[in-house]
């Protein structure tokens, strides 16, 4: 990377083995502040901004290859993946092209597909998606507020759990690269990568989400080799921020299983 320009923002704590989380769409890597510091006590933990987002400036090329690759190209090293969301589909696709390099993946509320189709029910309607783009132009504030309740609804402590994503959606600056990476999450389907994906891989879903519905996470689970489901009943889109003790033993023992 760049001194003056780097092209992936991240920041790094503890000592061990590399554990790389990436977060969803219109937040940034400060989401996983808890759980990276959970994580530090045994390993060295990369909180990464996506491009677009946080510190990290706008893809060029609005692309999963393109994505996957920056951020792949900051971490040479073999490391150990958990993504959220936006960050699970760059996970899937990482650990699927680059196999060498992750040495384990852990999925949390994501899909191969985010967009519905008629052989993939597991999703939202693209228009859906779409109004949310089309809506930062003019109301940036109020659509990403709006976003963050739809992915705490359902959860028990779905107040809580957005107070904390509201209260440090700008931490790291607003972002400048949205509109870009949710093109990206149009996209994209990588359902014909799930069965190259030969690393262990630990699937973390809430029962109540309603942006990576169940299925999709049941579906990971039938095409992804060697792979655990973990579902939450009760939890919602972020069950690491919902259900952070539940989510924290089931990460911390896969982590230690794989290291």
């Amino acid at each position: 990377m760049s001194a003056e320009a780097p092209l992936i923002h991240f920041e790094t704590r503890g000592q061990g083995s590399d554990v790389v989380l990436l977060h969803g769409w219109g937040l940034h890597g400060g989401v996983w502040d808890r759980i990276a510091d959970r994580l530090a006590e045994q390993h060295a933990v990369h909180l990464v901004d996506l491009p677009g987002h946080g510190l990290s400036p706008a893809p060029t090329h609005a692309t999963i290859d393109a994505v996957t690759g920056r951020i792949a190209d900051a971490f040479p090293l073999p490391v150990h993946v958990v993504g959220w969301s936006l960050g699970g589909l760059v996970g899937q696709h990482w650990a699927a092209t680059r196999p060498d390099a992750v040495r384990s993946l852990a999925l949390t509320a994501t899909s191969p597909r985010f967009v519905r189709a008629p052989d993939w029910p597991h999703a939202q309607e693209a228009a859906q998606i779409e109004a949310v783009g089309a809506s930062l132009a003019t109301a940036f504030d109020a659509t990403l507020t709006r976003f963050l309740a739809l992915q705490t609804l359902g959860s028990d402590s779905a107040r809580e759990t957005l107070a904390t994503l509201r209260r440090d959606l700008f931490a790291h600056g607003r972002p400048q690269g949205l509109e870009a990476m949710l093109e990206v999450l149009v996209r994209s389907d990588l359902r014909a990568d799930a069965a190259a994906i030969a690393c262990p891989t630990l699937l973390l879903f809430g029962l109540r989400d309603a942006i990576t519905p169940i299925g999709a996470g049941r579906w990971l689970a039938g095409q992804i080799a060697d792979s655990r489901l973990v579902e939450f009943p009760r939890a919602s889109h972020a069950p690491f921020l919902s259900h952070e003790a539940d989510f924290l033993a089931a990460l911390t023992t896969f982590l230690t299983e794989h290291d």
